[in-house]
């Protein structure tokens, strides 16, 4: 997909460069089956080594009949390298700005916010993050889509976009546990929060920002450590 192209009723799309589309389609094939075609020379060296552990799997290939063992290496190779675009394209974020809200979609889930919901609209990192009305964030979704790209396509439908990053970023403090200023259940949801950032689960760590945005807490990540603030009315 293109960086910035018009959508269905006057939205500017921001999404994959086309160059960078044609570069994980065409490259990850084409790097899987140049490991495929060296997959069994390579099991014959291990073969020949000595210091090398002899395992099931090396002596397979290695004993594969040639040239039929080489295409079906090969063939293996290409199907890895489209299973590989496969998932990174579903990682990749699309963000669609439009006169009547955003959408946001990635790996196939769809979510959309109303323009008049949205009050601040900025990239904190590689973040891009939409903030409503009470100072809540309506979304906070990860992207390596290129700024200018997102600020051109949010201030040309005239959201409010804003250059110099979270305007809240002075109010955030380090959680810790049984923090004493946070609302009633809060402290559980964090709690469980820095479980999910622990192992990385990002289902988790979305699912239990939303329940804190439904208490008013407002949570960012850095270095697998959570900051928290109060959202406010004015956000």
């Amino acid at each position: 997909m293109d960086a910035r192209t018009n959508g269905p009723g006057g939205e500017t799309v921001v999404g994959r460069p086309a160059w960078e589309a044609v570069l994980v389609w065409a490259g990850f094939p084409v790097l899987g089956a140049l490991l495929g075609l060296g997959v069994g020379p390579l099991a014959d060296w291990a073969i020949d080594s000595s210091w090398v552990p002899e395992v099931g799997p090396i002596r397979f290939i290695s004993e594969l009949p040639q040239p039929q063992g080489t295409f079906v290496t090969v063939a293996a190779g290409v199907v890895l390298g489209v299973l590989v675009a496969l998932t990174a394209e579903g990682e990749v974020l699309r963000v669609a700005v439009g006169p009547s809200g955003v959408t946001l979609t990635r790996d196939g889930k769809t979510r959309s916010i109303a323009r008049g919901d949205v009050t601040t609209v900025f990239a904190d990192g590689k973040e891009l993050v939409l903030i409503g009305r009470t100072g809540v964030e309506l979304a906070r979704e990860k992207s390596d889509l290129a700024t200018p790209r997102l600020a051109a396509a949010f201030t040309g439908q005239g959201y409010p976009w804003r250059d110099g990053g979270d305007p809240h970023r002075d109010e955030y403090r380090r959680w810790v546990p049984d923090e004493p200023e946070l609302p009633a259940g809060a402290n559980a949801v964090l709690k469980a929060r820095s479980v999910a950032l622990e192992k990385g689960d990002q289902r988790d760590l979305a699912e239990l920002r939303d329940e804190l945005s439904k208490l008013g807490v407002v949570v960012r990540d850095q270095d697998k450590r959570q900051y928290w603030r109060h959202a406010k009315m004015g956000g």
